[in-house]
């Protein structure tokens, strides 16, 4: 019986309208969801870019004088960083409601907003050169 009752509440979950979302639990899934669509896209512009990224390290003739790291290192070098700054910077818009039912709202607002300008960064660049 301990096991029939939390898939008996998973049963009787309403449908979440995410176009009139009506309580805070509801809001909070909405963005998570929307946050959720931006990474799927930053996702897929990443497999574009990162592709040719190394595509013009491929055509980068090797110069002796330069040790630095090709596109895609450096490319890969800012991603992780991005990934750190977003996540970090979200988490503490998040602590103008710290512990309260809007956090989660606010985090997930603040993550959709950046990934969707880290896309467009993603994109512009796979468009450089």
């Amino acid at each position: 019986m301990i096991i029939i009752a939390p898939l008996l509440l998973l049963a009787q979950t309403p449908e979440i309208d995410c176009e009139e979302p009506m309580t805070q639990m509801a809001m909070n899934h909405c963005a998570f969801e929307d946050f959720k669509k931006a990474d799927r896209a930053l996702n897929a512009q990443w497999t574009l870019t990162s592709a040719a990224m190394k595509e013009r390290d491929k055509g980068d003739a090797p110069l002796d004088w330069d040790d630095r790291p090709g596109h895609f290192d450096t490319l890969l070098e800012a991603q992780r960083a991005w990934l750190k700054y977003r996540d970090t910077h979200c988490r503490s818009e998040g602590y103008i409601a710290r512990g309260g039912s809007l956090e989660p709202l606010l985090v997930s607002s603040c993550k959709a907003h950046l990934t969707r300008l880290r896309t467009a960064d993603l994109e512009e660049l796979a468009r450089t050169y």
